[in-house]
């Protein structure tokens, strides 16, 4: 009997991207490494549940969702959550940031101090530099200034963010345009009095993500299906996305579509996807196989 994971998504940790299963144990991956499996044939997509307990409907959810709740389980789940501004009386530190992700691609976000960088590289950002480090609702409160004074976005699409990774500049252009908004920041009154300002230290992810260098993605994995097949050498990963080389080039896999799918390994003859995939070089073509 072949042997069956459930997936429980991808984390970043100072060595690098690892696929987390849900035993609880994790599979690091590394530039020029193998990624192949398959979905269980016949099987169907469950709802993760939410804050540590399985979903008691066991619910089916869509192949093409990222969330892979349902929305009883995706309702509870926001009910403490700082993104979800459900929490406003955690008394943990907050920093706040500027994150590049490509040219004219900046947001601004929040992440608690005790995660460092890890929001950072989950998001997938290129460049980023702290702002700030204080309370959560003075955090909160940087964050809106910066939306309304400087009209820089909390979010950025990751269909956005996957076009430019192939195309990025040199280390000078990617680090200026967050050089000059850090700057700007600087200069704004409205500053909250308990959040404490942090100077300019960029951090480039380039080398970490493996981005230098890396081609042009011809497609994005849409969904997984019942008895689909991916395999592709891994050139890059950055935020949820492996890039994987393969016999059509190269194609971006979101990881959040593997969790909640029954998975197994495939052949070491397997080549190529057999799941639905859509082209990047014209976004008005519809999904399906290449």
């Amino acid at each position: 009997m072949r042997r069956v994971w459930r997936c429980a998504g991808l984390r970043w940790s100072v060595d690098g991207p690892v696929l987390m299963w849900g035993d609880g144990r994790g599979s690091s991956l590394g530039w020029g490494q193998r990624v192949a499996f398959g979905v269980v044939e016949g099987g169907v997509r469950t709802c993760v549940g939410a804050r540590g307990h399985a979903c008691p409907a066991a619910a089916v959810v869509s192949g093409r969702s990222t969330g892979v709740r349902c929305e009883e389980c995706a309702r509870l789940d926001r009910t403490h959550s700082v993104a979800a501004d459900t929490m406003a009386d955690d008394p943990r530190p907050y920093r706040v940031y500027l994150a590049w992700f490509g040219p004219r691609m900046v947001k601004v976000g929040i992440t608690r101090v005790e995660r460092g960088s890890a929001r950072l590289l989950e998001q997938g950002a290129v460049v980023f530099s702290w702002l700030g480090q204080g309370p959560l609702m003075a955090a909160r409160r940087a964050e809106e200034l910066l939306r309304a004074a400087l009209k820089v976005p909390d979010r950025i699409p990751y269909a956005d963010k996957r076009v430019v990774r192939a195309g990025l500049p040199g280390p000078g252009e990617r680090v200026a345009e967050i050089r000059e908004l850090h700057e700007r920041v600087g200069r704004l009154d409205a500053w909250p009095e308990s959040l404490q300002r942090a100077p300019f230290e960029p951090v480039d992810h380039t080398e970490v993500f493996g981005l230098a260098g890396l081609g042009p993605a011809v497609g994005v994995v849409s969904e997984l299906v019942p008895g689909g097949v991916v395999s592709g050498e891994l050139c890059a990963a950055a935020g949820p996305d492996l890039h994987l080389r393969t016999g059509r080039g190269v194609v971006v896999l979101d990881t959040r579509l593997m969790t909640g799918w029954e998975l197994t390994a495939a052949g070491d003859g397997t080549a190529g996807l057999s799941v639905p995939v859509r082209e990047l070089r014209d976004s008005t073509v519809q999904d399906g196989l290449f």
